[in-house]
């Protein structure tokens, strides 16, 4: 099939390139000429494991191309809208600004009996939105098709979904009436596009818009409370003395509850998660449906408030003080296998490091570019030994591999203080206190510390200029935290 895909994000550039390694002739359109001229040479604008070899292979064959011109989708069947919907700059909902151009520019091109498929997050009404666009084109299909995919295993989320769903007009009954109506017509392009993983075996549920439009948001949502709830669940463990591990364990090995995201740590962040529980709660507010709207909140307070007792936790690490404490945090990409930082809780704890008057280093395999692009206040090294050099607290923020397996011998001799806040509980803490390291993680115990050790001034951290809020080396005032 002739296919375009509107839009070369994430979730764009993948889809584009999955397409064409199914057989498809594929464009990638956008507005970016940047982001454009890098894809076309068979290099993705941002770190995705596998990417990479599917545009090369894409480009080699000739099945995919990418243009910033709206004119190269005339002729394809099928146009897949994969634009972004960001959280508004003034509410809580989602922007659909750049889903409403794409599509407005995209309509001269459309050729009669295509279909135009939506896979953004949306809200619920969005679909009807874009109907009245299209209004003028009955000749043209709608449908929706939400994407799932993971930062970090996008192009295997890719072509081995875990299921299919296809938002159609009518739902269900309307998809495999005996007629050719608008439900049938969209639902068989898309089985089209996707007939090599149906062939597989790939689960698909055909549905109304409506629920198209929510199941991306409720299944974020759901994700977003177990990790929320571990981490209150942490909180708790830390003040009775019990162990979150252990807990989390065995509540996952309760078939009703699966062991998937109850995981205690740090907390959940990215351009995706975040900003859909908003935009649900947002959904639900304007719903009049309360009950969402208020547990939505607290899920998202809980998440949020991982950084800040982690932060606290630093501060208790460091006798009270970190004004003055030359800290290296492991991580600055919101999760490991991406270079992604957007709303990335190890980049918003080391802001907060440093607001408190700590020397922050932060180190990062693949995001140390755009970190400090956009946070040049805090100092970075791509060199993970480097950046321990001299360090009185290791803060483990983002669980790469090659943090998992440091060797807390060899870190140990870098260091000036053999102190780790684990903060994603993936480090043998066995294995790490038995070379001499002060190891603390999140609902697993603390090793009790009070360093009162003045800092490199001389002096004690409480009398230091950082505590006071006088200007320090760096430019940034200290504050004491609580």
């Amino acid at each position: 099939m002739r296919i375009s895909v509107i839009g070369c994000g994430y979730l764009g550039a993948v889809h584009a390139a999955t397409l064409a390694s199914m057989g498809h002739i594929v464009v990638g359109i956008d507005v970016d000429a940047a982001k454009v001229d890098q894809l076309a040479r068979g290099f993705a604008p941002f770190f995705e494991p596998g990417l990479d070899e599917l545009l090369q292979d894409g480009r080699a064959t000739g099945r995919l191309t990418f243009s910033t011109d709206f004119a190269a989708a005339a002729g394809a069947q099928v146009h897949f809208l994969c634009v972004g919907t960001p959280q508004s700059k003034t509410s809580d909902g989602a922007d659909l600004s750049y889903l409403v151009s794409a599509t407005e520019r995209l309509l001269p091109h459309l050729a009669p009996r295509s279909a135009v498929v939506g896979k953004s997050t949306v809200p619920v009404g969005t679909v009807e939105m874009l109907a009245g666009i299209l209004s003028g084109r009955p000749d043209v299909l709608l449908g929706w098709n939400p994407e799932f995919l993971r930062q970090g295993t996008a192009v295997k989320d890719s072509l081995v979904p875990d299921r299919l769903v296809y938002g159609v007009p009518g739902g269900k009954a309307a998809a495999f009436e005996h007629t050719s109506g608008a439900g049938r017509g969209v639902t068989a392009a898309m089985d089209a596009v996707y007939e090599p993983l149906l062939r597989a075996g790939i689960p698909r549920l055909v549905c109304n818009f409506a629920t198209a439009e929510l199941i991306k948001s409720a299944s974020n949502a759901y994700l977003a409370t177990k990790v929320s709830f571990i981490n209150a669940m942490a909180e708790l463990c830390d003040a009775s003395g019990a162990d979150v591990t252990e807990l989390g364990e065995a509540m996952g090995l309760d078939p009703r509850i699966g062991s998937r995201y109850l995981h205690a740590g740090l907390g959940f962040g990215g351009g995706c998660l975040p900003k859909d529980i908003r935009s649900f709660r947002a959904q639900a507010a304007a719903l009049g449906v309360a009950s969402v709207d208020e547990w939505m909140g607290v899920v998202d307070a809980i998440n949020l408030g991982q950084r800040h007792r982690t932060v606290e936790i630093a501060a208790e690490l460091c006798g009270g003080y970190l004004a003055g404490r030359t800290v290296t945090v492991l991580g600055a990409a919101f999760k490991p296998a991406t270079d992604d930082i957007r709303d990335s809780p190890a980049l918003d704890v080391a802001l907060q490091l440093a607001a408190a008057g700590a020397h922050v280093t932060v180190t990062d395999p693949k995001a140390i570019n755009n970190a400090w692009m956009r946070y040049p206040q805090l100092r970075f090294e791509k060199c993970t030994d480097r950046a321990l050099e001299g360090a009185e607290l290791v803060l483990l923020l983002t669980e790469w591999d090659e943090y998992r397996s440091l060797s807390p011998l060899v870190a140990g001799a870098l260091v000036r203080r053999r102190t780790v806040l684990d903060a994603r509980n993936v480090l043998d803490a066995v294995e790490w206190r038995a070379s001499g390291w002060t190891v603390r993680g999140l609902g697993t115990g603390a090793d009790a510390v009070v360093d009162l050790e003045p800092n490199r001034a001389g002096t004690k951290p409480a009398d230091s200029a950082h505590a006071t809020g006088a200007p320090a080396g760096s430019g940034r005032p200290g504050v004491q935290i609580p």
